[in-house]
């Protein structure tokens, strides 16, 4: 019978491209697979677009290239009304031969039903049917495991899923897998769990979260979304992928925001999700209009707007399934589409209607403010002052999101013969970027330079989309051009086109250009005619001091904007306290950074997205990056990895791809992660500066990306780090950078360089960087040279002067606060003395380091630390010679076939090196050629593996 199916091809068989899996989709397809495999019956269950059908394809494509054969019926609504259509798709795939082997009065009555002869059969033949039935299945499963898949549960005509249900309770144990899927309400259960075999697994499909969301559109295809599209898209969505791919093509289309700002839903989406909604009482629709336009819909703010019967109509509309009522009488949707899609149904009368009730009813301000706008969505003076007055409430206390809505309203509301709708269209803008609302902010922007003639709207339209563009400000050049050309020579304007255009130079790798315009912006009476530019303007002249190694000097210059601020009062002054933790970090005092940075981490408790007050989205993303970075040099690493987390979380829900959380995520992750989890948070991070023309970011990208590499300890990871900090150098030279971080850098250039073996580079660079030091070199500078010199020393056979540098470095860590740095070090010191067979002090180093790296949660080191201890313990102390992980991977891309030049190229190092490193291989082991080494490098007798993963040789 198998060989008769098997030349039936079925739809899953001839599935040329399998169907895209997301993350939140592997659960349930493995609660599936486990259970099929395991003999018993699956049903999944979820609501309209929730991707039943992609995991029963998925299951079923898995399933039949093992030979097993595949029945398959789908049902449509169509067809419920139509007795026995189920079997007849389903036995309709079925060969001849199966009706033949049934006993001839079951083969005739189940023929009549298949061939549409008889719709309904006569209370004599039922039995008769569901024997032939059964039996059919039997034959159909008995060479081994077969798969009946029904997807479309519920609509499967009654008469076919009786007699299915007959036919699968006596299979029950047979090698016949039911596969089944059936379409539930938002948190419902399967109402025709009956139709499968007892025992099946019945797996709910849960909401997606949001990457997946983002993933599945994306391999969609079509244009990206913007971001605030896309974050309309994924909140209706609410995980559920069909809804998801439907509002995207409508955002595409239509675009995501209706006029008022409500979501726009399609009418074929608001169709199937109204079906139940709309044969509600009318009156009962416009009490849930009322709970669709507020913000928080309750019994209490439904009585105060006066409907009377509120609750009579939420019952009605609770018992439909449309929302669920809390007993504190909230007002709950069962899905937020639902929501949307009743607000965008309603014709638009009565949606003001709703607002006009609610804008008397609410007694928060920013609601009524909203209420009241929408209630009149035409040019208004009264109302339009009224809302941009709640809209700055809502920014000082840093409701960020309200205050750009409310801010948009005004302006829209604000008739054009007063003169204020530019000034309020520009508010609307900065508060919009605050938000981290990028489309709109340029879109207002861009509309005050198209109406605006007054050159201070227009310089300050230009620096609003400089500041929009976030780190992205390489192709920006004509907004500032145009920003000069609209001040004509007035020195406040000029002064602040100034300092943006000190920015756009720093962060595109220029800072001796980035210093002469911030001298430019503070030069004369400028500050004192402008301090909000002033302070902005030391500020940047400071980061340029500092990134050029002129520390002292950005110390004063942090000083005497810091000391401005605090006579001004400007909020602006967060920045500078972020600096200044960062410049006193850089001197290795951790805890007084962290100290400096608390004011602003206490704020972090006041309100706003994620908890937070600030200014900005980026406000925010900057000082939890400056947490970041200090939690990392203090060891913390797995409060690093928490608040990374909360400075990418940060910025997605703003919708902003930005480089600097990203860098936050890969510099927690190259501490307190594994290598393989690190490895494409750094790529990102890389990726996005790149994008953006941000060379500063770039920079620490790209050192997060080596550090990575490096701390793998293998020899592709030296390899890797060395190509990446070889491109760090190139850049950073370019730009002038100077230590410490030039420093810190070149150190870890060196270190992966000694671990290929390529002993002239690394002296070449701690060359270049002892010429740097100076009185002010931070210890932790001074500490990773001598790591470096230390592991250089070794590996050329001073063993005993390696040692002494790397007890050196230790030593000079010991008072600071740098865990991390620290372990690196005795990491390093136990490596050289294991290879030098000093076990006491190795086992000494290695497990101060162990304990280190286990208190701290350094992920990378700790796995590097038990390896070294583990190669400790299997030393024989026979004397014999040791490769070292340099000469063993020459030696094995050697026997493979490389060329000198070939492995150089591919281990960055020269010739020369390979060429003495393979010299070496020879004389341990004691061959003279290349055939010989092979035949060496395959025999199990001469060589002992090292460990995966970690700097080491085998043994001859």
């Amino acid at each position: 019978m198998r060989d008769l199916l098997s030349r039936r091809e079925t739809a899953y068989r001839a599935e040329s491209r399998p169907p895209l899996l997301l993350r939140g989709q592997q659960a349930p397809l493995g609660a599936a697979d486990v259970a099929l495999r395991g003999g018993r019956g699956v049903l999944l269950y979820g609501p309209t677009g929730s991707g039943r059908t992609t995991l029963v394809a998925t299951l079923a494509a898995r399933f039949a290239p093992d030979g097993a054969p595949v029945l398959s019926c789908t049902p449509a609504e169509e067809d419920t009304g139509l007795p026995y259509v189920g079997l007849v798709d389903l036995f309709g795939q079925l060969p001849g031969e199966v009706f033949d082997a049934l006993p001839p009065e079951r083969a005739r009555v189940l023929r009549q039903v298949l061939l549409h002869c008889r719709v309904t059969v006569e209370e004599r033949d039922r039995l008769a049917l569901r024997m032939a039935v059964t039996e059919a299945l039997a034959l159909f499963a008995q060479d081994g495991p077969a798969l009946l898949v029904l997807d479309g549960l519920h609509w499967l005509d009654e008469q076919s899923a009786d007699v299915l249900s007959f036919a699968a309770r006596r299979l029950r144990g047979s090698a016949l897998r039911v596969l089944a899927a059936e379409r539930v309400a938002p948190g419902g259960q399967p109402a025709r769990p009956w139709c499968c075999p007892p025992g099946t697994a019945e797996i709910p499909l849960p909401p997606l979260p949001d990457d997946d969301i983002a993933a599945l559109l994306a391999a969609a295809g079509g244009e990206p979304l913007p971001p605030q599209a896309l974050r309309v898209v994924r909140r209706l969505a609410a995980g559920n992928p069909g809804y998801a791919r439907e509002l995207a093509q409508g955002a595409r289309l239509e675009g995501a925001l209706d006029a008022d700002g409500s979501p726009r839903v399609p009418v074929r989406l608001r169709a199937s999700t109204l079906t139940g909604a709309r044969e509600l009482p009318a009156a009962a629709l416009r009490t849930l209009l009322v709970c669709c336009a507020a913000s928080r819909p309750d019994l209490t703010l439904l009585r105060a707007a006066g409907i009377a019967e509120a609750e009579a109509h939420l019952g009605a509309a609770e018992k439909a399934g449309v929302v669920a009522l809390g007993a504190d009488g909230a007002v709950v949707f069962t899905h937020p589409l639902l929501r949307a899609s009743l607000y965008a149904d309603a014709p638009t009368r009565e949606r003001r209607a709703a607002h006009a009730l609610l804008a008397d009813a609410v007694t928060d301000r920013r609601r009524g403010a909203r209420h009241l706008a929408l209630a009149h969505p035409y040019e208004n003076e009264k109302v339009a002052a009224a809302v941009l007055a709640a809209a700055e409430t809502a920014h000082a206390q840093g409701a960020l999101d309200d205050a750009a809505e409310l801010a948009r309203l005004a302006a829209d509301r604000t008739p054009s013969e007063t003169g204020a709708r530019d000034a309020r269209r520009l508010r609307a803008a900065e508060y919009a970027c605050d938000a981290g609302r990028r489309d709109q902010c340029a879109q207002l922007a861009r509309a005050v330079l198209r109406s605006s003639s007054s050159p201070r709207l227009r310089v300050a339209a230009r620096i609003v989309l400089l500041r929009n563009a976030g780190q992205a400000l390489e192709g920006l050049q004509d907004v500032l051009s145009g920003g000069f050309r609209d001040a004509a020579g007035d020195g406040v304007l000029t002064a602040r086109l100034h300092h943006w255009a000190a920015l756009r130079s720093l962060v595109l790798g220029d800072p001796a250009e980035a210093e002469r315009h911030a001298l430019c912006a503070t030069a004369g009476d400028a500050v004192a005619a402008d301090p909000v530019t002033g302070l902005s303007a030391l500020t940047t002249l400071a980061r340029v001091h500092s990134l050029t190694g002129r520390t002292d000097a950005a110390r004063a210059t942090l000083d005497r904007a810091l000391d401005l601020a605090v006579r001004e009062g400007d909020p602006r002054r967060r920045g500078m306290v972020r600096m200044r933790a960062m410049l006193t970090l850089d001197d290795d005092q951790v805890a007084r950074a962290r100290s400096q940075l608390g004011p602003l981490l206490r704020d972090e408790g006041g309100s706003g997205r994620d908890g937070a007050e600030y200014t900005s989205v980026e406000d925010h993303v900057a000082t939890l990056l400056a947490l970041v970075r200090i939690q990392v040099r203090a060891g913390d690493c797995r409060a690093a990895l928490r608040d990374a987390q909360r400075c990418a979380r940060a910025a997605a829900e703003a919708g902003l791809v930005s480089a600097p959380a990203l860098y936050a995520r890969a510099l927690a992750a190259s501490v307190g992660a594994p290598a393989e989890e690190a490895r494409p948070l750094a790529a990102d991070a890389v990726r996005a500066s790149e994008a953006d023309g941000d060379r500063l970011f770039l920079l620490r990208a790209l050192a997060a990306q080596a550090q990575t590499a490096l701390f793998e300890g293998s020899l592709q990871g030296a390899a890797d780090a060395v190509g990446t900090l070889l491109r760090v150098r190139e850049i950073g030279g370019a730009m002038g950078v100077a230590d410490p971080p030039l420093l810190h850098w070149t150190a870890d250039l060196a270190e992966a360089q000694v671990m290929l073996g390529d002993t002239e580079a690394a002296d070449a660079a701690l060359a270049e960087a002892r010429g740097h030091l100076h009185g002010g070199t931070p210890q932790s500078v001074l500490a990773a040279l001598e790591r470096a010199e230390g592991l250089r020393e070794a590996a050329c056979g001073r063993a005993r002067e390696g040692a002494e540098l790397l007890v050196a470095a230790a030593g000079r860590l010991r008072p600071l606060d740098l865990p991390v740095d620290l372990l690196r070090t005795l990491i390093a010191l136990g490596t050289a003395e294991r290879r030098a067979r000093h076990r006491t002090a190795a086992n000494r180093a290695l497990s101060e380091g162990l304990e280190l790296a286990e208190a701290h949660g350094v992920v990378p080191l700790t796995a590097r630390a038990r390896a070294e201890l583990a190669r400790l313990s299997a030393l024989d102390g026979g004397g014999a010679a040791t490769l070292t992980a340099t000469e063993t991977r020459i030696a094995e891309l050697v026997t493979s076939g490389a060329s000198n030049r070939e492995v150089a190229a591919k281990l960055f190092i020269s010739v020369k090196t390979v060429e003495g490193n393979l010299s070496r291989v020879y004389r341990k082991i004691g061959v003279r050629s290349r055939t010989a080494l092979a035949r060496a490098m395959t025999s199990p007798e001469a060589f002992a593996a090292p460990g995966p993963g970690t700097p080491g040789g085998r043994r001859a």
